[in-house]
């Protein structure tokens, strides 16, 4: 169950802000080239999972959970750090709105060759939103599925994942605005540096108590500490303006 869930919660990021992309430049520029590029891009990540899931069942356990760890840890710090500054005031916070209305703007404001039946701007646009927020949730997918040995669960939360960004974009017919995307990316840093921390330990020869279950002990260690880290940050902050207000 914690493995779907943090497979779905990283994916549903990854996706809100592919969807983003592939919504702006859609309406501005068309939807035929843009729906292309999402298929290329998406041919191209579903070869990558199979041709790595199958890859990896040949690496032995001990290492694959030592490097899947270390990356793991790598990406979840990295979305921990910019989640706590932007929960303590320190990083402004991420609007999907804002990033709309950009994508938007850069793709009005590129001409289109009229003669040509494909529109190319679209289509590499939409291919590299979709292409590189895939990367990432295809790493996730497959080195989570591979190390527990549920792949194809794995696979399951990833689309299940998509298909609710998706329906949620269509109905609602805006920039995902009301996607808590920040939030998001908070819990899923924490899920991550929790899973490569114990993957990581594991792999170096550590016996954790309690086998599996002690991964809820890391997730709780790791939110309630970034938790004190925003709360101090937060405190840092006011000081600082106090201090400058009063110079």
């Amino acid at each position: 169950m914690i493995l779907f869930l943090a497979v779905f919660a990283a994916s549903a990021v990854e996706a809100v802000e592919a969807l983003t992309i592939v919504l702006a430049v859609g309406v501005v520029r068309g939807w035929r080239s843009t729906l292309v590029g999402v298929g290329a891009a998406s041919l191209v990540l579903a070869a990558v999972v199979a041709a790595l899931g199958p890859a990896l069942k040949h690496v032995p356990i001990s290492s694959l959970r030592l490097v899947v760890g270390a990356l793991l840890l790598a990406f979840g710090l990295q979305w921990l750090r910019k989640a706590i500054l932007r929960a303590s005031g320190y990083l402004s916070q991420r609007d999907e709105a804002v990033a709309f209305e950009r994508e938007r703007a850069e793709a009005a404001a590129t001409g289109r060759d009229s003669a040509s039946a494909m529109d190319w701007y679209s289509f590499s646009v939409a291919f590299k939103g979709v292409l590189l927020e895939g990367l990432e949730v295809a790493f996730i997918v497959v080195t989570f599925g591979s190390t527990q040995g549920h792949l194809g669960l794995a696979i399951a939360a990833a689309a299940a994942a998509a298909v609710l960004v998706v329906v949620v974009g269509v109905i609602v017919r805006r920039p995902l605005q009301r996607v808590p995307e920040n939030a998001l990316k908070y819990g899923v840093g924490v899920l991550l540096t929790s899973y490569g921390v114990f993957w990581g330990s594991e792999g170096a020869g550590v016996d954790w108590p309690g086998g599996d279950a002690a991964i809820l002990a890391l997730v709780g260690f790791v939110l309630v500490s970034s938790f004190a880290l925003t709360w101090l940050l937060r405190r840092r902050r006011v000081a600082v303006r106090l201090s400058v207000g009063q110079a």
